[in-house]
C-alpha cells in the first residue's frame, strides 16, 4: 500500500514522549514531513503528552489505525517501556488496515507485536531523531524513507564511506541548524557469505528482544521463525560484548538462533550523549560486540551467513529495512538488496 503526497500520518509517542520536553525538534520535523515528503502529520493526544499511561499510548495506536485516512504511523523516538502498552492492544484495527509502522529501538516491541499479527512494518524512522536532524534529513534515511512510504521496488542497502554516532543534546540551540561531524565508517566483515538468501525479517534492538524473551508472552514458537533473516542492533546503552553472548546464548538455548539463515548486524553505537566513550576506544568495543555474535552463532548456528557493519539501527545515516518484509542478502556478490 503506497502513500501519495497530501496523505495523514499518525505521529506517536508510544514509549518516551520526547516532543513534550523538545518541542523545537519536533516541530522542526513535522514541518520537513510536510515540505519535504508531502505529508500531514496527525499528532494523537499522548504524542506530546510526557509521562502518559501506557493504556493511554495504546489508545492511540489503536485510534491511529482505526482511521481510515491515516495511511502510515510513525513513532517520534524509543524509550525504555513500550513492553507496558503491549498488553493493552486490540490486534483487530491493526489486522482490518494493516497500515505501515516505522520505528526501531524500543519500538522493536511494537515491530515484534504487529509481526506476530502478521502486518508488515519497517525497522527505522525517527521523526524526532531523522526528521528532526538539524543539518536536515540525511539522503540514505530520505531515499529508504520515500522507498518504503511511496516508491516500493527494490533498493541496495550500500555500505556508507562516513558515519556518525554522536550526539547533540536537543536543549542545544545548534541542534536545530547543525549536526555532529562524521567519520569514516568501520565498514562491512561478511562471514560465511556463500550464498543468496531472500526470506522475510524478523528481529530489531536486541536489548529489546531479550526483554521480549524473559516476559515469556511475545517471543512466538521457534518455528513461526524459520527462513527468516535476523536483524540485529544495540542501543545507545551499549552493552559489553560478553553481555551480547550471553543475551543471544538465551536465544539460542530456547532454540531461536539456529531458526536464520542469515543475519544482518548494525553498525554498533559505540558512545552517546550520557556514556562517552573515548575515540580510541570505539573501534574495540565494535570488534568485542562482533566476536560475540560469532561465538554465540558458533555454538547455536554454526552455518549462519553473517554481515556486520549494516547501517540501520542507532547510527547516522540510518537505512529503513523491511521489518517483515523481504530482503536479499548476496554473499556472492556481497550486496543487500531491500524488497519494498
Amino acid at each position: 500500500m503506497r502513500l501519495r503526497p497530501g496523505d495523514r500520518v499518525a505521529v506517536v509517542s508510544p514509549s518516551f514522549a520526547a516532543p513534550a520536553l523538545f518541542p523545537e525538534v519536533h516541530e522542526l520535523a513535522m514541518r520537513r514531513l510536510r515540505e519535504e515528503f508531502g505529508l500531514e502529520p496527525v499528532e494523537f493526544p499522548t504524542t506530546r503528552s510526557f509521562g502518559a499511561s501506557p493504556e493511554d499510548r495504546a489508545a492511540d495506536l489503536m485510534a491511529a489505525y482505526a482511521d481510515p485516512s491515516i495511511r502510515a504511523v510513525m513513532a517520534s523516538i524509543g524509550g525504555d517501556d513500550q513492553l507496558t502498552v503491549l498488553p493493552h492492544l486490540d490486534p483487530a484495527p491493526f489486522r482490518a488496515d494493516p497500515k505501515p509502522y516505522f520505528g526501531y529501538s524500543d519500538n522493536t516491541n511494537l515491530l515484534n507485536w504487529l509481526w506476530g499479527h502478521g502486518v508488515q512494518a519497517f525497522h527505522g524512522g525517527s521523526t524526532q531523531v531523522h526528521l528532526g536532524r538539524g543539518a536536515g534529513v540525511d539522503e540514505i534515511h530520505a531515499t529508504s524513507l520515500r522507498a518504503a512510504l511511496f516508491d516500493g521496488g527494490d533498493l541496495e542497502i550500500t555500505p556508507v564511506a562516513e558515519f556518525c554516532e554522536e550526539e547533540m543534546a536537543w536543549d542545544d540551540p545548534r541542534a536545530l541548524t547543525e549536526a555532529p561531524p562524521s567519520v569514516p565508517s568501520p565498514g562491512r566483515h561478511w562471514h560465511q557469505p556463500g550464498r543468496v538468501v531472500t526470506a522475510k525479517t524478523w528481529g530489531g534492538n536486541l536489548e529489546i528482544l531479550h526483554w521480549n524473551l524473559a516476559a515469556g508472552r511475545w517471543i512466538l514458537p521457534n518455528e513461526r521463525y524459520t527462513g527468516s533473516i535476523l536483524l540485529l542492533e544495540t542501543s545507545e546503552e551499549q552493552p559489553s560484548g560478553g553481555e551480547v553472548f550471553r543475551m543471544l546464548r538465551n536465544f539460542g538455548e530456547r532454540g531461536l538462533l539456529e531458526q536464520f539463515p542469515a543475519a544482518l548486524v548494525a553498525t554498533a553505537k559505540a558512545t552517546s550523549l550520557f556514556g562517552q566513550r573515548p575515540v580510541a576506544e570505539r573501534e574495540k568495543y565494535r570488534d568485542e560486540q562482533r566476536e560475540a555474535v560469532l561465538m554465540a552463532f558458533a555454538t547455536y548456528n554454526p552455518e549462519a551467513m553473517l554481515v556486520f557493519g549494516i547501517d540501520f539501527g542507532h547510527t547516522s545515516p540510518q537505512w529503513i529495512l523491511p521489518y517483515g518484509g523481504q530482503v536479499t542478502v548476496d554473499g556472492s556478490a556481497r550486496r543487500i538488496i531491500a524488497h519494498y
